[in-house]
Parts: structure tokens; sequence; C-alpha cells
């Protein structure tokens, strides 16, 4: 079975995929890491307000992982550079771990799926630069498109 992939041109250099026939749509994703501290780390931060030295740990991290969703063209090379109408972070913080969501829409020709991967992976990325001081052993588990919706076909894991 021969895979067809869209960054290859025919003659196999990379390029970016054309757009320019495609009608904009309202696009969405939905993307997700998980950052492991450790029960210990969690109450320890808990207690603090999820506050250290460097400041708000949860805030910085949804504003790393905003500017990032807004860079994602700069860092991955063959991404549409995306006007972000909208991205927004969950945390949802567990007994051991911090769930990080992000949530990236616009309206486009293309999707926003590697926007909403990018943030919410620079979001982990940032809480792990934050609490590394108190642990060495924190992990980011996973960072995994959860849906996305407004193009060709939609994905919902």
């Amino acid at each position: 079975m021969a895979i067809d992939f869209s960054h290859l041109q025919s003659d196999g250099t990379p390029g970016m995929v054309d757009v320019s026939s495609k009608n904009e749509t309202v696009r969405e994703a939905k993307a997700q890491s998980i950052v492991f501290l450790g029960a210990e780390i969690v109450q320890h931060f808990e207690a603090a307000g999820w506050q250290n030295k460097k400041g708000s740990i949860l805030q910085t991290a949804i504003i790393a992982g905003t500017m990032a969703a807004k860079k994602t063209s700069d860092l991955i090379p063959l991404c549409h550079p995306l006007g972000l109408d909208s991205c927004k972070f969950e945390t949802e913080v567990q007994a051991d771990q911090i769930i990080i969501t992000c949530i990236c829409r616009l309206e486009a020709k293309t999707g926003v799926e590697m926007e909403a991967l990018v943030g919410a992976s620079v979001a982990a990325l940032t809480i792990y630069d934050m609490c590394k001081s108190v642990s060495k052993g924190i992990v980011i588990k996973e960072t995994k498109l959860i849906s996305k919706s407004g193009g060709k076909s939609d994905f919902k894991a």
C-alpha cells in the first residue's frame, strides 16, 4: 500500500500544500498534554496556590501555550501561517498530574490541529520549567489530538 504524503511533491521534494482552491470554513482543533508531577509535588503546589518564585505556574503555561500556538508556522516549516480567531486553554489538576487542553479556532482553508498541538505542548513544557526546581521526576506523558472539525474529515479520539 503506497502512502501519499501531501507535503511531498511529485519529485519527492518537500513543499507546502497548495490550499488556494479550498473554501474557507470554520475549523476547530482540540489537543491535550498530560504532565505527571507526582502526588507530593501536586500537593506542594496546591498548598502554594500554584505559585512559585517565577510566578503563577498555570497562568504562565497558558500564556506560553497561546504565544506558541500563534507561532506554529515559525516552528514547523511546512505549516501554513494562520491567524487564530481563538486559542483557549483548560487545565485539570488531578492527584498526581495536570491535564492541559488547548482549543484553537479560526475560519480558514486549512486545519488548525498543529496550532492546538503546539499550544498544548509548550504549555506542558512551561509547567515542567516552572516546577523542575522541586522535582527532577516530572514527565510529559503524552500529547495528542483530541478532536478536529471543519475540514474534509472530522476526527474525535
